[in-house]
């Protein structure tokens, strides 16, 4: 079983790891053996990044506490860190948007970067985006064993470049997953439309959690966080803009039978 965690994150540590740690309650409850958390979980305001990073370390030994005491894996969204994973510290000020995966031990198990920024003019409140103004972007493309399939990382933005979702497949990802804070207007149109199709394409399963409501006085997200199967079929999704989890069992003997029944990988002609 499987868990989008949708979340409504404001500026406070405290608060939101208050209603995280109700959420991974609920879904441990629930048979949730993996959960995958939405971006920004930790605080959401892009300024206050920086700080967020001085406290990375506190933060992830809460959610190696968090792993330990719900018996879960815990794929953390987005952290913002001021080390690049070789350890070498960002020289400009800024920070990567970092994604861990940790074991039911608590054990961090692989990092994923955020590859693609989101630099871009929407037509909400806030109106203009520059995650390249705070944050590095990464490089590398990333997988991780786990006990119910190799699990591909991605981050929010990355959702729109289909190429490198066709690496994790090509790497052997049997579950993609996508921490999110889409905003109202783009997710709107263009959400599950896109992870529908980064399904079908991957012949993967797609866990996809994202922040909703309002974010202060600028920033609205879409929520809608959803599973899909290899298929594109939605499993199940939380279409209420509050807080909650989305829970399913993922059949990989269902995906491997899709695979073996219309090889896609075998089939391609062109690559990127």
């Amino acid at each position: 079983m499987v868990a989008a965690i949708q979340m409504n994150s404001q500026d406070s540590l405290t608060d939101n790891l208050a209603q995280l740690d109700k959420l991974l309650a609920e879904a441990a409850l629930r048979g949730v053996k993996l959960a995958v958390l939405p971006e920004n979980f930790a605080v959401f305001g892009a300024p206050g990044q920086a700080h967020t990073a001085s406290q990375l370390p506190a933060i992830l030994t809460w959610l190696a506490d968090a792993c330990r005491r719900y018996r879960l894996w815990i794929v953390a969204g987005s952290l913002p860190s001021s080390h690049r994973p070789d350890g070498e510290v960002i020289p400009d000020g800024r920070v990567r948007s970092a994604c861990f995966i940790l074991d039911e031990e608590g054990v961090v198990q692989g990092r994923y970067d955020k590859i693609h920024l989101f630099d871009a003019e929407v037509g909400d409140r806030q109106a203009t985006y520059r995650e390249s103004a705070v944050f590095e972007p990464g490089s590398s493309v990333v997988t991780v064993p786990t006990p119910w399939g190799r699990v591909g990382l991605t981050i929010c933005y990355d959702l729109r470049f289909p190429e490198l979702f066709m690496a994790l497949r090509k790497a052997g990802t049997d579950l993609l997953v996508l921490p999110a804070a889409f905003t109202a207007i783009t997710g709107e149109a263009h959400w599950e439309t896109l992870l529908r199709a980064r399904a079908i394409e991957t012949q993967c399963f797609v866990i996809a959690a994202g922040q909703t409501g309002k974010h202060g006085a600028l920033r609205e997200t879409w929520g809608h966080s959803m599973v899909i199967n290899p298929w594109g079929k939605v499993l199940d999704e939380r279409p209420e803009p509050t807080p909650g989890v989305v829970a399913v069992a993922c059949d990989l003997g269902e995906m491997r039978k899709l695979r073996h029944s219309m090889p896609l990988m075998s089939h391609r002609r062109l690559s990127y």
